[in-house]
């Protein structure tokens, strides 16, 4: 098969779990949490292999129009014309069950106070606690 290129000056944009395609479509930008910060790509984005962190995936213009959508640990693939999101979680803010989330954060908190002096417990906990106020922020629309 020819692949075409793509001439728009806009990134196709996929959003894939391990149950389904969730978003296929194109964006002027798209902005990402990575598991060291949040980042932005744009047409033309030098290619990078980024972990993805838990926050939300906001496309701007193109046929996606302005869309968010939470997402929680994968990676992202960032080529010129391309960004592909491989995520264990995505969804759409509306879907977010926030008393669920609210559970969640306190799970997280007590897994904290648990921890003692294991380092990894600590780990753990801090990323029950940092996707439960991701998915609450996206929930409310707040940025996290």
């Amino acid at each position: 098969m020819a692949e075409t290129t793509n001439n728009s000056g806009q990134l196709q944009v996929r959003l894939v779990t391990p149950d389904r395609v969730l978003l296929d479509a194109t964006a002027d930008a798209v902005e990402l949490p990575s598991a060291s910060g949040y980042l932005e790509a744009l047409y033309g984005h030098a290619p990078l292999l980024a972990e993805l962190g838990a926050g939300e995936v906001r496309l701007h213009g193109g046929t996606s129009g302005d869309k968010k959508f939470f997402v929680a640990w994968g990676f992202v693939e960032v080529l010129p014309e391309r960004v592909t999101i491989l995520a264990e979680t995505a969804l759409p803010p509306s879907d977010i069950d926030v008393a669920a989330a609210q559970q969640e954060l306190q799970q997280g908190q007590k897994m904290w106070s648990e921890a003692g002096d294991d380092a990894h417990k600590y780990d753990e906990a801090n990323a029950v606690t940092r996707e439960a106020e991701a998915l609450i922020a996206s929930a409310e629309g707040k940025a996290v």
